[in-house]
């Protein structure tokens, strides 16, 4: 069964409060493994990983690019199906690699850190996160979720990450300043 964790030690390992672990079990979002004669939860630690799901998580940074991750969630799917990884599920997020608060994104990490998920699938770093992968990476070998990396670029050069990394950063402020113009012009207009 693994370790048994009171709802107070549950609750620090998942770094919430306890009364989200009480709204979580009366949501079924993470219900304990069993209850004391007292009525007191009980949640089980160091489950059998195998018994967790694999996330293919794919992502592209426009809505022009739709097409783009369509064809990249058929190939995560279709690499799953190869590997013959049963309970695969597809989660995918339409945004720049700098944000951090794409619904998909939170929600993979939510069933990290619940211990749902036994493998994380990307075709490549980048498509995770454009900053910061390695804070999930971390995460997921802390929670015991092994990730796979189709497509490690290994011959990428310092100087082509960077000039990768470098407009990322100006495309997404260029286009925060020109959407906020826009705004503002349109809001003039109204008035």
């Amino acid at each position: 069964m693994g370790i048994l964790l009171s709802i107070g030690e549950m609750a620090c390992r998942l770094g919430v409060a306890v009364g989200t672990l009480r709204r979580w079990d009366r949501e079924g979002r993470l219900c304990p493994k069993l209850r004391t004669e007292g009525g007191h939860r009980r949640y089980a630690i160091g489950e059998d990983a195998a018994d967790g799901k694999t996330v293919c998580y794919a992502r592209v940074s426009c809505a022009d690019q739709k097409d783009d991750l369509e064809r990249q969630k058929a190939r995560l799917g279709a690499h799953a199906e190869a590997c013959g990884w049963d309970n695969v599920e597809v989660i995918s997020d339409l945004g720049s690699g700098m944000n951090c608060r794409k619904r998909g994104l939170q929600r993979m990490l939510t069933m990290i850190m619940l211990g749902e998920v036994s493998r994380l699938v990307v075709e490549n770093k980048d498509r995770l996160l454009r900053f910061g992968a390695e804070l999930v990476f971390l995460m997921c070998r802390l929670r015991g979720v092994e990730v796979v990396i189709i497509q490690a670029d290994a011959k990428a050069s310092f100087e082509a990450d960077l000039a990768r990394d470098v407009l990322e950063v100006i495309t997404v402020f260029s286009s925060r300043l020109y959407g906020a113009r826009s705004h503002r012009a349109k809001t003039q207009i109204a008035t």
